[in-house]
């Protein structure tokens, strides 16, 4: 220790740390200058501001600062049991300097780490680990928030006055923490706000977005149904294979609700990884497990007095189904490591392409949980089952999918080309359908959608086929297609019905690739013989 320390003026000291500590909203900052003015008394080479995190079993490092800098921090240092209860009963060496007319101090000084059942704990956090420390516990009107941890390289380096001095700035201390602490508390607070307004948007403009195309012809009974249970706050299944629309069916009963003006959170219950889904379901609170930081609320508190559609529950593991039971039964969850139940005001709508029933039998979903979210099913019926349905949903998708592609217009339709769509039993429902004119705007040339733009499932497999098979040569790959369209518009170029306007090209442009093909047409329909080889 050093023989002798240089003993300021106790007022000025005061004056100039305090004016540090205050002189910045940012606690790291305010923490590096009240640092440089410690470092002009007494040895100092670090200054760490610990909040306890008895959740966590440690200390939560809330700023730091060198002489260097001063840096925000959000990390742990954890703590072994003995340590913890210990410090927490302080049941370790410490000091308590009284002050005249203020509340008393608790400082620790800690000149041999070894020798200190904390500080040994904390020895391999530092380098290098012989160092000496004060510890100044904080409080507001009786409120622990935390300790300032003071270190000096090397052992014996701190003294009792050294103690006494930084008990002087307990309340300046206090202050800038607790004004720290609420400070992020608030932005927390925005942040959750903020991302819970881009989460409901993003639903919000993604599944409303989307109209109810066919609901006075081949949804007209599912729309009856929706009308009927949309005002009560029954549970609704939604049956239907993939692709059915069974999102868009689930927005309708939530915005012809009473919850209408509450939040809409569609989860895939498909999506999420099994050792997340307690978490992402139902929220954990901080500490409940390793990386659990911060207090997470679940989807159920996000989706309170409003709507939540878990599609997919046929994919919802056991463990997580039991949970399901007690929010439908008792309308409340409990979060992750939590103790107190928290109530919700919500509607629950599932939905599956799965056989509930089936899976029920073979013990693979809860049969309580299958009685209480069958209470009102809804079964969407494929396209296939409605295809008058069909050119509606054409005309809106291609309006649609040409605003997001940003094209100049909207394409029309060649003839025909309805009767072409409306002849596949289309596997994919409106999903597959929206891709499949997704792809044919991408190709599209100009003004006219052709048959020949839309590629379904069966003719991508032969494609696929046909990759595989040996590359056939450029012009004669082409000489082949043009002739396919000329078969197809019996030698027919011009015109609504020639193949020009098949193939999406001008006719002179068609003419002059069949003269360099030699293709002919007319009455020189025949191609010219060993043009190719």
């Amino acid at each position: 220790m050093r023989d002798k320390i240089m003993i300021p003026d106790e007022n000025e000291f005061f004056r100039k740390a305090a004016m540090a500590l205050c002189s910045s909203l940012d606690i790291a900052k305010a923490l590096h200058r009240c640092l440089v003015v410690l470092r002009e008394i007494m040895p100092a080479d670090m200054m760490i501001l610990w909040l306890y995190e008895e959740s966590m079993g440690g200390l939560r490092t809330f700023a730091a600062a060198t002489p260097d800098e001063g840096r925000n921090a959000d990390t742990i240092m954890l703590l072994p049991a003995e340590a913890r209860e210990r410090l927490l009963k302080m049941d370790v060496p410490h000091t308590i300097i009284e002050r005249s007319g203020l509340t008393p101090v608790v400082v620790r000084i800690v000149n041999h780490p070894d020798a200190d059942p904390v500080g040994k704990s904390l020895r391999h956090y530092f380098e290098p680990p012989d160092y000496s420390a004060i510890l100044m516990y904080l409080d507001l009107e009786g409120e622990k928030l935390g300790t300032v941890f003071l270190r000096a390289e090397g052992k014996y380096q701190y003294s009792e006055e050294h103690g006494r001095l930084l008990a002087l700035l307990q309340e300046p201390f206090s202050l800038a923490v607790s004004n720290a602490i609420q400070k992020e508390e608030a932005r927390k607070l925005k942040d959750l706000r903020a991302d819970d307004n881009r989460y409901l948007h993003r639903e919000f403009f993604r599944i409303y977005s989307d109209q109810i195309i066919g609901a006075d012809y081949g949804l007209k009974s599912v729309m009856e149904m929706v009308r009927q249970v949309a005002p009560l706050n029954s549970p609704v299944l939604l049956r239907g294979e993939t692709g059915v629309g069974k999102d868009v069916i689930a927005s309708a009963i939530h915005h012809s609700s009473p919850l209408k003006e509450g939040p809409f959170i569609k989860v895939n219950c498909g999506a999420i990884p099994e050792t997340l889904v307690d978490s992402e379901l139902f929220g954990h609170e901080k500490g409940s497990f390793t990386g659990a930081i911060v207090q997470k609320r679940g989807v159920f508190e996000r989706a309170n007095h409003g709507t939540i559609f878990l599609d997919e529950i046929g994919e919802l593991p056991l463990q997580a189904q039991v949970r399901m039971l007690r929010v439908l039964q008792y309308r409340e969850i409990q979060r992750l490591g939590g103790t107190a139940p928290i109530p919700v005001d919500i509607r629950i709508i599932a939905a599956t392409h799965r056989n509930l029933e089936e899976m029920v039998e073979t013990g693979r979903f809860r049969e309580d949980l299958w009685f209480r979210l069958n209470v009102f099913p809804i079964f969407i019926p494929p396209l296939r089952l409605r295809k008058g349905d069909i050119p509606a949903l054409v005309h809106h998708l291609i309006t649609r999918k040409s605003r997001e592609l940003k094209l100049s217009g909207i394409p029309t339709l060649a003839p025909g080309t309805i009767n072409h769509l409306m002849t596949y039993h289309w596997p994919g429902n409106v999903r597959e359908l929206e891709n499949v004119i997704e792809r044919a705007l991408i190709l599209s040339k100009g003004d006219t959608l052709t048959s020949s733009l839309f590629l379904f499932r069966e003719d991508k497999e032969l494609i696929l086929k046909e990759e595989r098979q040996d590359l056939l040569p450029l012009d004669e790959m082409i000489s082949g297609h043009i002739q396919k369209a000329l078969k197809k518009t019996k030698g027919i170029i011009h015109g609504a019905n020639g193949a020009a306007r098949l193939l999406g090209v001008n006719p002179s442009t068609l003419r002059n690739r069949m003269n360099k093909l030699g293709i002919g047409y007319g009455r020189r329909r025949q191609p010219k013989k060993n043009k190719l080889r």
